[in-house]
């Protein structure tokens, strides 16, 4: 599948590549990003090959990832207009002042007009409430955010890294008083990380948000670069983040994705890239790039086909078990079936139930 076969997001008509170009290694302020000119080269290959849809953050290296994409697109009206720019509020960027981050619409807004001077535009895109802000009410920030569309300094709004509840809770206020919608959940995704199929994936789908998993190499674990043979002599570029996460679990699925690889002629990279993009729900997964090399591997995955016996083999790997009420659910369908066959699946008379017409009172 190309990049320049676009999905359209959730339930909007916006129109967005399968790869979105994440951005939080541009500039090198956290130790270990791109350069401004390789950033610009990533950016410009990304768009070569049909992308469309960048995410980044105001606290992307302190600021800088959003100015980087300013400069090179941003103030060129008829690139930026071509692109879908996507940014977050909700970190903060001037330490002492408690009213300089959050979800509440002194700091939402005096962060969009911040953003919106970075990136060199009259508007964004996709704003995202990058992770959930508990001291301030739903209500505020959508209402707030609500405003921001109305005003065209941003076009549709996103919740990244918020439980379920509180996600289906703002949308049904947004259906309710009118407001805009919600169009897309930011979560993080991966082989190594699918605990969100319990409760965040079922959410999306039945609220109309497309999918954008984050991390979905799980910071590098799952490129193939760190196995059992060698996890105790290479010293990851993240440092311990990335040690912590080389588990027996995460290990066996790297072994999995290696079988898989070399059956499919393809890396383990871009093989847990088109697990995660063949799922359900996942409308645009956001690959990093902190080198061409990386963006060029990482955008072949859309040509990795897996077939149902590779899937079943990286499922069994990556199994989570689900928690309650998911795992207690299943034992209630014979309940409530009674020995029938609804949509495929089949049932048999729960022995709590009336075994015929003479048992029932």
């Amino acid at each position: 599948m190309p990049l320049n076969h676009y999905t359209t997001l959730g339930r909007s008509g916006l129109r967005v590549s399968p790869f979105c170009l994440g951005t939080m290694t541009f500039g090198k302020e956290w130790g270990w990003g791109s350069s401004v000119e390789d950033s610009q080269a990533i950016i410009d290959a990304y768009i070569d090959a049909g992308g469309n849809f960048l995410d980044t953050a105001n606290i992307y290296t302190k600021g800088h990832s959003e100015k980087i994409i300013g400069d090179h697109v941003g103030k060129h009206p008829a690139r930026r207009d071509r692109l879908v720019i996507a940014t977050k509020f909700l970190s903060n960027m001037f330490p002492g002042d408690p009213n300089g981050g959050g979800a509440h619409r002194k700091s939402m807004v005096a962060a969009c007009e911040e953003s919106l001077r970075r990136l060199q535009t009259d508007y964004i895109d996709l704003y995202w409430m990058h992770f959930w802000d508990d001291l301030t009410p739903i209500d505020e920030t959508m209402r707030a955010l609500d405003d921001l569309v109305t005003s065209g300094k941003v076009r549709y709004i996103g919740l990244s890294d918020t439980p379920a509840w509180k996600c289906a809770q703002a949308q049904t206020l947004a259906s309710f008083r009118g407001y805009a919608p919600i169009i897309a959940l930011q979560i993080e995704y991966s082989l190594a990380e699918r605990t969100v199929e319990n409760e965040l994936l079922p959410m999306a789908r039945e609220l109309g948000m497309g999918v954008t998993p984050w991390s979905p190499l799980k910071g590098g674990v799952l490129t193939g670069k760190y196995t059992r043979a060698n996890k105790d002599s290479i010293e990851p570029g993240r440092g311990e983040w990335v040690k912590n996460h080389l588990t027996d679990r995460n290990l066996n699925i790297v072994d999995t994705l290696l079988k898989v690889a070399g059956d499919v002629n393809a890396t383990p990279a871009q093989v847990a890239l088109a697990w995660v993009q063949q799922r359900c729900g996942v409308a645009s997964t956001i690959i990093g790039a902190r080198t061409m090399d990386q963006l060029t591997d990482n955008l072949k995955a859309l040509d990795v086909q897996l077939s149902a016996l590779h899937l079943e083999a990286l499922d069994d790997a990556s199994e989570t078990p689900p928690i309650f009420p998911q795992s207690f659910l299943p034992f209630t369908r014979n309940n409530v079936h009674g020995g029938t066959t609804i949509n495929g699946i089949e049932s048999e008379v729960s022995p709590l139930l009336p075994q015929s017409d003479d048992e029932r009172w």
